[in-house]
Parts: structure tokens; C-alpha cells; sequence
């Protein structure tokens, strides 16, 4: 969060990604201070997964808990970490490249049992592999400078200087705000690989400046439609094991009270 409010100024609600670009380059510093902020966090992984991965309890509480099988998951539509536990290598940044993401080396990390347990180890490993994505970024941005936006003055507005000077440049700016830019008719679908999935953006235009319909296609949606099944199935089960307190339903207690505090 320091680094996204020194690169934009804003903690939460930034609009420093813009149609045409970004609204300015990143500071030297800022890119030296994120390239010092990767190895130390490493050693913060390596700490967390020594008090976590093998401790007992911690298992316990993650292993067979929330398990979804491959075929469910493609059936309910999940993506990112819950359709990766089960098995299946489903990355945008894979499998649909977008921005630079094909010129980047990074791994995919896959589970097999799609348990609590096997998305916690997927998440710890795609930290690293978030590590290893920043460092790579970090080197292109100090060794090939680019642009920060397009040249197209109908998109992007010109700078303030430029409007000072040039007609042509402050009427550019005066109808991109006035009027902002009109999008050819027709309808497109654009997803990027957000940490908890498929993000998907959905758009249909009728030649004005404003879209005709916009829906957003949101990864916790599936995730939440199963996630009533797969309690049900779990307390199914925690109902047949001996030595079973039924008193963790009582009251309308969540049925996964039991798997944190009795069966497991």
C-alpha cells in the first residue's frame, strides 16, 4: 500500500491507470525502493511457511477442509487459486498472455487434493513467484525507459504545456473532457488474472461516449454459489465421525465451527 500511494498518491481508489496509459512515470527511487523490498520479503516467506507448513494443529485444521474435485470446479466456474488446487494449470497470465506477462518468466504452482491446505501452499508459492514478476519488472524499468502513454491526443490529452502553445492541442482538451471519446459500436470481453481469479470486464457500445451496457465479471461469484454444498458435505461427514459434538450446530452455528474446533 506505500508503494501504491507513492507511485499514485492514493491508498485505495487511485485512478493512476487510465485509458492510454498511466497518468505518470514512476519515480527512480520508488523502483529502486520496490527492488529492495523483494529479498527481505522472501525471508518473511520462509518464516511464515516454518510456523505454518508442517505444525500440526495447522494441518488439522486445512487438510480435507473446503476439498473440491476438478470436475466440480470447471462445472462451477471457478479460476485462480481454487481451480489451480485441484489440479489444472489455469493461469490468464499462462494461458491468455496479456500486457507483458509473455516476456516474463514465472511458474504456475499446482495443487492435487483442492483442500484448504493445498491452497494455502499455492498461495505461499505464488508470493515468491510475485517476487520473482517484481524483480523482472523492476530491471525493465531501469534499464529500457518507455513511455508512459500513447500519442494520440484524442485518448490521452495533451500536456499543459502543449495547450499553451498549440490550438490544436487545447481543443483536443476541451473535448476530451467535455465530450470524452467515442468507442466504435460493437461488444468486447477483457479478463486479467486477479488474486482471487478471473476478472472479467464485459462491454457493449453503440458508437456514443458512453457505454450501452458494462457488466463485470467477479471470481468470488462461483466461489460462493459452492460454497453451501461444500459446507453441507463437510458437516456430512464431520456427522459420521465418532466422538462427534452435534452441539457445533446448535443455534445455527456455522458448520464450519466444527471443523475448527471439533473434528479436526
Amino acid at each position: 500500500m506505500v508503494f501504491y500511494e507513492r507511485a499514485s498518491g492514493s491508498r485505495m481508489h487511485a485512478a493512476y491507470v487510465r485509458p492510454g496509459g498511466v497518468h505518470q512515470d514512476l519515480p527512480p527511487e520508488l523502483v529502486d525502493d520496490i527492488y529492495a523490498f523483494c529479498d527481505p520479503f522472501l525471508e518473511v516467506c520462509d518464516d511464515i511457511e516454518g510456523l505454518l507448513t508442517d505444525n500440526r494443529i495447522f494441518k488439522q485444521r486445512n487438510v480435507d477442509i473446503g476439498a473440491v474435485s476438478q470436475k466440480d470446479a470447471w462445472d462451477w466456474g471457478f479460476t485462480g487459486v481454487m481451480i489451480r488446487s485441484t489440479g489444472a494449470a489455469w493461469d490468464l497470465r499462462k494461458s491468455q498472455p496479456y500486457e507483458c506477462y509473455d516476456e516474463l518468466e514465472f511458474d504456475v504452482p499446482i495443487g492435487k487434493n483442492g483442500d484448504c491446505y493445498d491452497r494455502y501452499l499455492i498461495r505461499m508459492e505464488e508470493m515468491r513467484q510475485s517476487i520473482r514478476l517484481m524483480k523482472q519488472c523492476c530491471e525493465r524499468l531501469t534499464e529500457t525507459p518507455g513511455p508512459v502513454t500513447v500519442d494520440n491526443h484524442k485518448m490521452v490529452p495533451p500536456k499543459r504545456a502543449q495547450m499553451k502553445g498549440s490550438m490544436e492541442a487545447l481543443i483536443h482538451h476541451f473535448k476530451l473532457y467535455t465530450e470524452g471519446y467515442h468507442v466504435p459500436p460493437g461488444e468486447a470481453y477483457a479478463a486479467v488474472e486477479a488474486p482471487k481469479g478471473e476478472f472479467g470486464v464485459y462491454l457493449v457500445s453503440d458508437g456514443t461516449n458512453k457505454p450501452y451496457r458494462c457488466r463485470s465479471a467477479r471470481p468470488a461469484s462461483s466461489i460462493w454459489r459452492r460454497s453451501n454444498s461444500c459446507a453441507r458435505a463437510h458437516a456430512g461427514r464431520c456427522l459420521r465421525r465418532p466422538g462427534f459434538d452435534r452441539r457445533c450446530l446448535w443455534r445455527g452455528r456455522p458448520v464450519t465451527h466444527c471443523a475448527v474446533a471439533k473434528c479436526a
